[in-house]
């Protein structure tokens, strides 16, 4: 009795230094353990050094790229049709009868040209020669020339510069468009990079706390052995501490499997094929932005927005396809006018000459109507075009809407994460203080070990919470971002 009071006494004695010596000690778990290794030696690897890269290797970018290019030459398909178009042709015979042979060739040479206002010009040349045996003229060969210029105007369908340009119009609206696209591509790129990166800070600081318990399980069950050999502990109380010691390991093990989970998806995001690159040091950046607000924030989403700025875009495409739509339920009417001048001789020179003199010359006016009768398949294109229009703009609504849902949400998700950072630091804090005085009495023989082992789990509990915290706030932050289009301006980012 007299030596078990004693070893109380003295264990008691000894638990409160330590407590002393604890209390004058700062209340953090620190972040590193003897002997082990979580996170990388070497540069420090910073998220606008990962957004960088991401923007230049990204494959998703990569393929991207190719829409405005393609959009932009779709521009010079729809312009082809106002080029100027050459043309000649060229044919040469022969016919023969009973005491008669004669041959003819002839070649012509033209060039044409669509205007805006759906005006076709034309202007062509024809020289032809003929030959025959017996020779059935004076002349033999004989040579004809002729020069035409002809002109051919829309009235009613196909009239005017903006229905003429519409193909064109709409294929700059679609470049515009594809550019829109592919800054959505770089903005969701951008925020996948930045919650790589911060997924992957928040795995390697757990990592370290899952370490730092395995080493606090060892300690313990160290202790729990000799306390038992001196008989102040039981055999329960070891094994309470080895349950302990492998409850950690599993801890570690699937905190390593999480670390490299996220350097691989890191490096999918900034690089082609180098997922066994090295990873710099990475680690949670501080929140100096201040709360934000809604009102600024959803101003900047709607100016900023791609898919916002693309259905308003998609709108004025639409608007094109139902002008063009309505056009072409007008009637077909078209004139034209052509003259011609023409000359014959011996040579094909002298034929020239003789038509330049306009000694032989003439003249045509003409035109062409079609209406279709009943024009039922106009009409039904016309209210086609009307719904499609009609739906984008009810589209353009919803997007709108949808913003403004979406804005409100983040900007409540960062406030809010903004507090349960402090929050969870608190908890942080006050679960190590709860641990040490739970330990302190495990060293004076008035608690077990399981009861340490319960706050320490709290404690671990509590800083990965902790870096949860932090992590969500960071994603928070940067959906946000997202939402505002804000995102290339943080980074510096020009897009052509």
């Amino acid at each position: 009795m007299t030596l078990t009071f004693r070893r109380l006494t003295t264990s008691f004695t000894l638990a409160l230094l330590a407590a002393a010596a604890l209390t004058g000690q700062e209340n953090t778990v620190p972040t590193t353990v003897p002997g082990a290794t979580t996170t990388p030696a070497g540069p420090v690897l910073t998220l606008q050094e990962c957004i960088t890269r991401a923007l230049s290797k990204n494959f998703d970018l990569e393929i991207g790229r190719f829409a405005p290019q393609i959009a932009k030459d779709s521009i010079v398909v729809a312009q082809s049709g106002y080029e100027a178009q050459v043309s000649v042709t060229g044919s040469t015979g022969e016919s023969s009868t009973p005491g008669y042979t004669g041959k003819t060739s002839d070649l012509r040479v033209g060039v044409s040209q669509k205007l805006y206002s759906g005006t076709t010009v034309s202007a062509s040349s024809l020289l032809n020669r003929n030959s025959s045996d017996p020779a059935v003229s004076a002349l033999n060969p004989a040579y004809n020339a002729d020069l035409t210029l002809s002109v051919r105007q829309s009235l009613l369908s196909g009239f005017g510069r903006d229905i003429n340009r519409a193909g064109i119009d709409r294929a700059e609206i679609g470049l515009l468009r594809a550019n829109l696209d592919f800054k959505a591509q770089v903005l969701n790129v951008i925020q996948d990079t930045e919650n790589a990166y911060f997924n992957l800070a928040y795995a390697r600081e757990q990592l370290t706390v899952r370490n730092f318990s395995l080493a606090l399980a060892n300690k313990l069950f160290e202790e729990a052995k000799t306390r038992r050999d001196t008989g102040v502990a039981t055999d329960l109380d070891v094994l309470q501490a080895e349950v302990g010691v492998a409850n950690a390991r599993r801890g570690v093990i699937l905190a390593e499997q999480s670390v490299k989970d996220r350097q691989d998806g890191l490096l999918a995001l900034i690089g082609q094929f180098e997922l066994d690159a090295a990873l710099g040091k990475v680690s949670f950046a501080e929140v100096t932005d201040a709360t934000p607000v809604f009102a600024s924030s959803y101003q900047l989403a709607k100016q900023s927005q791609p898919d916002f700025l693309s259905s308003q875009a998609a709108i004025d495409q639409f608007k094109i396809d139902l002008k063009l739509t309505e056009d072409a339920a007008k009637p077909d009417l078209t004139v034209g006018a052509a003259l011609g001048l023409g000359g014959t001789n011996g040579s094909g020179h002298d034929a020239l000459s003789d038509a330049l003199d306009r000694q032989n010359h003439s003249w045509q006016v003409d035109f062409a109507f079609s209406y279709p009768w009943g024009r039922n398949s106009d009409k039904a294109r016309v209210r086609q075009s009307l719904a499609s229009l009609s739906r984008e703009q009810t589209r353009l609504r919803l997007i709108e809407q949808n913003i403004e849902v979406q804005v409100r949400s983040a900007v409540r998700s960062v406030e809010t994460n903004l507090e349960s950072v402090k929050i969870a630091t608190q908890a942080s804090g006050l679960s190590l203080r709860q641990y040490e005085l739970e330990k302190a009495k495990f060293d004076a023989g008035l608690s077990t070990s399981r009861r340490v082992l319960e706050a320490q789990n709290d404690l671990e509990t509590a800083r990965v919470s902790e870096l949860q915290a932090k992590a969500t706030l960071h994603t928070a932050i940067a959906a946000l971002h997202r939402i505002e289009g804000s995102s290339l301006q943080r980074y510096a980012v020009q897009l052509p």
